[in-house]
């Protein structure tokens, strides 16, 4: 039966269909938020899937381009695998969702959202948001929802909800904050150095809004809602922890748990595993179970020695942060480079700079967001956890790791006037245990200073974790997570910034919601975390950006000229810029404003270019002194060159202060003479004299 509901969210109208469209789907929520269209679909699979661990969950984002009026590109002519705002969406309508299902549910699930059309005033990926979480909710598929999601901009120190493409371009905040009924349980953000009370109280502003979506969504359920379907628990029997616990005490288990080596501890859990499978090796079906079952018994015990009796792992104070090194300029000849280690954590970061022709172009939803200057990227493989998995390209986790660190550094970079180059940074993992996101943030930092990119202030990122009891005051903060804690624990609470203030944050969580102690605590915890990081570590590497890019990079000139006088530059087809390219070897880069870049590895080679284009762009006036090579010599005068697609003639007469009868008695073809220009004849012609030019 076909039911429509409609709110008023931040001044534009939302409105759901449900049963009108996608019917076979457990549920589905067409979605149309001002003029986006977004239909979002969850469903099920009968049964769960065998010999995984893990709740299948499947999120997907599909960006049609006719949503926008336009027509795919490349030879195809349809769309190809999902952009990377495609997969971040994607990632952050999972995070926040996961959670909410029940931990031993192993039917597959997939949420589909498909953005048909797009309103550049209302955001195509908030809408999806909303509509995988109604989907969700009104489906048979079980579900501890519902929840809701804004978006927060924040201009001229105004707090926007759900702003619009164009507000969210000039905004100093994007904040994205999922919720609960009761709690926080998602929080993803881009600042431009926003300060911590303040991040917080966009984070509650955010709150509030959800609150509102919330109750309409339990209107929707109420009228809409499908009884929650019946599912094989997969959850590991009693019995067989009972079992477990009388060949490892909690004592062994404590002792093999409880190192600061990752191998260590992990060939610790080896040989008990070794033990209960010889113990039970007449017992197939607990066999089966042992991994997961140690992995249970793991979890509870680093959970209980966090919470009960503040003693973490590898034995540090709760606000303790690993060893810390860092160091620059550890590969030649790349333009900029830095390894940053925190324990057993390490990346080694990359900088490339190019001209700005060289930056990443954009086909996507958002019309404003055609190309990027900055790029990150991650990479993350397999020996850095010590396995042995082929590579096969970027994943989800690796596209979303990279656009984090990118997104902290953003709001640091200098503008394109200040420093006219495309940046790309490559951050390799080299070892990981724990947060390799936060060290490739520090590790880019100093590579992007180290190859000379003016920042204007240094950025370091921490991660905070966090171990909940029974009650909402009892917990425990944990500083700088280990992979251990974060697999046990039950929040990944990334902050970057810098001494001003934040400029991103991530937040994963694996409960139903945070307190507001738990947020303020973990941010605050990151500022002081993130101090100490910079002072004693990053900045005994290197203090400050250098004055001048690498040996190795590009050098950049940048000149303005009249915008009237790019065609000149230009030429008919680009022929006079490429024959500027072709003698030069430089780039050339020209802005809509007359800014052009000249971009090039010898720097009398960008002079030449320089000086060229600055002669095509200078008028012909009397008392101008030019350079110009014979390109032509006819019986009357001979034909200058000054640069491409700038040529003038001096008359036989004006070549010599004594009289000649042939040009060829003085000048032949390829000869570089200077002249100075005597203005318009009486024809009206530009006329050009070597012998009036003062010696």
């Amino acid at each position: 039966m076909y039911k429509s509901f409609t709110m008023d969210l931040a001044g534009r109208t939302l409105t759901v269909d449900v049963g009108r469209v996608a019917k076979q789907a457990n549920g589905a929520a067409f979605m149309h938020y001002g003029d986006t269209v977004v239909l979002s679909t969850a469903t099920a699979s009968e049964k769960p899937r065998e010999g995984i661990d893990f709740f299948p969950l499947s999120v997907e984002y599909e960006e049609k381009m006719y949503a926008v009026g336009k027509i795919p590109g490349g030879f195809n002519k349809r769309e190809g695998k999902a952009s990377e705002n495609a997969v971040l969406t994607s990632r952050v309508i999972d995070r926040p969702m996961r959670p909410l299902f029940p931990k031993d549910y192993r039917n597959d699930v997939t949420l589909n959202n498909l953005v048909m059309s797009v309103d550049p005033e209302c955001s195509p990926e908030l809408t999806a948001m909303l509509g995988s979480a109604i989907a969700t909710a009104i489906s048979d598929i079980p579900f501890d929802g519902p929840c809701a999601t804004t978006q927060l901009g924040m201009i001229d120190g105004e707090f926007i909800v759900n702003p619009s493409q164009a507000q969210m371009k000039v905004s100093d905040l994007k904040l994205t904050v999922a919720s609960t009924k009761e709690k926080v349980i998602m929080i993803e953000a881009g600042a431009n150095e926003i300060p911590e009370d303040t991040m917080i109280e966009a984070i509650y502003k955010a709150h509030e809004v959800n609150q509102q979506v919330i109750a309409f969504i339990e209107e929707i359920v109420a009228e809409c809602g499908k009884e929650k379907h019946e599912y094989t628990s997969c959850a590991i029997p009693e019995e067989l922890f009972a079992a477990i616990r009388e060949v490892v005490s909690p004592e062994d288990m404590e002792k093999a748990v409880f190192t600061d080596e990752k191998q260590v501890r992990e060939e610790n859990i080896r040989k008990l595993k070794d033990e209960l499978e010889e113990k039970f090796a007449d017992n197939e079906e607990w066999l089966a179970l042992i991994d997961e079952a140690v992995y249970q018994y793991q979890k509870k015990t680093v959970r209980k020695m966090i919470l009960k009796d503040h003693k973490r792992p590898d034995g540090r104070e709760l606000t303790q942060i690993r060893p810390l090194a860092a160091e620059v300029d550890i590969i030649p000849r790349v333009h900029g480079s830095a390894m940053f280690t925190r324990g057993q954590t390490q990346i080694c970061n990359v900088t490339t700079l190019a001209p700005l022709s060289e930056a990443q172009k954009l086909d996507g939803l958002d019309e404003l967001e055609t190309g990027k200057r900055y790029m990150h990227h991650y990479n993350f493989p397999s020996y850095s956890v010590g396995e042995t998995k082929p590579s096969r390209g970027p994943g989800r986790r690796e596209i979303g790791h990279g656009a984090l660190a990118e997104r902290a550094l953003i709001p640091v970079l200098p503008s394109e006037e200040e420093f006219p180059y495309a940046i790309r940074s490559v951050s390799e993992t080299f070892e990981s245990n724990g947060s390799t996101s936060m060290a490739s943030t520090c590790s880019s930092c100093m590579s992007l200073m180290a190859a000379g990119v003016p920042i204007k202030k240094m950025v370091a990122g921490i991660s905070c974790g966090l171990v909940t009891g029974e009650a909402d005051d009892d917990y425990v903060l944990l500083t700088d997570i280990q992979g251990l804690e974060d697999f046990f624990g039950d929040m990944d609470f990334k902050v970057t910034g810098t001494d001003a203030g934040i400029t991103a944050i991530q937040m994963d969580i694996k409960i139903h919601g945070l307190t507001r102690p738990i947020v303020e605590g973990a941010i605050r915890t990151c500022r002081e975390a993130r101090m100490f990081i910079m002072d004693t570590c990053m900045k005994p590497a290197i203090a400050e950006p250098r004055k001048e890019v690498g040996e190795f990079a590009p050098k950049i000139i940048q000149i303005q000229i009249d915008p009237a006088k790019i065609g000149d530059v230009v030429g008919q087809r680009g022929k006079t810029i490429n024959e500027i390219i072709d003698r030069t070897g430089v780039k050339i880069d020209i802005t809509d404003d007359g800014f052009v870049s000249v971009c090039g590895v010898e720097q009398d080679k960008m002079n030449e270019a320089v000086e060229m284009i600055r002669v095509i762009t200078t008028d012909f006036e009397e008392g101008l002194v030019l350079t110009g090579k014979v390109v032509s010599i006819k019986e009357f005068g001979a034909f200058l060159e000054f640069a491409p697609g700038k040529e003038g003639m001096v008359h036989i007469s004006k070549i010599s202060k004594e009289r000649i009868n042939h040009v060829e008695d003085v000048l032949t073809l390829g000869d570089v003479v200077k002249v100075v220009c005597l203005g318009k004849d009486k024809m009206g012609r530009i006329s050009f004299s070597m012998k009036d030019v003062e010696a």
